[in-house]
């Protein structure tokens, strides 16, 4: 099972782009690979909503 240990969004000359890494986990709970890593550019306009109101409730709420 591939399990998400971090992403970003960022901004970049391609569109938004998101980085994330992961870690691998086999069926009894041990970790078998870790800190992998991968990218893509956004182009699903349903995800791209989601970032906006990410970003939204962060400005409203924290600065």
């Amino acid at each position: 099972m591939k399990k998400i240990t971090s992403f970003t969004h960022l901004t970049t000359g391609e569109g938004d782009r998101i980085s994330y890494t992961y870690s691998e986990v086999d069926e009894k709970g041990n970790i078998t690979s870790q800190n992998n890593k991968g990218n893509f550019v956004v182009i699903d306009s349903d995800l791209t909503a989601h970032i906006r109101a990410i970003q939204e409730s962060i400005q409203e709420k924290h600065l």
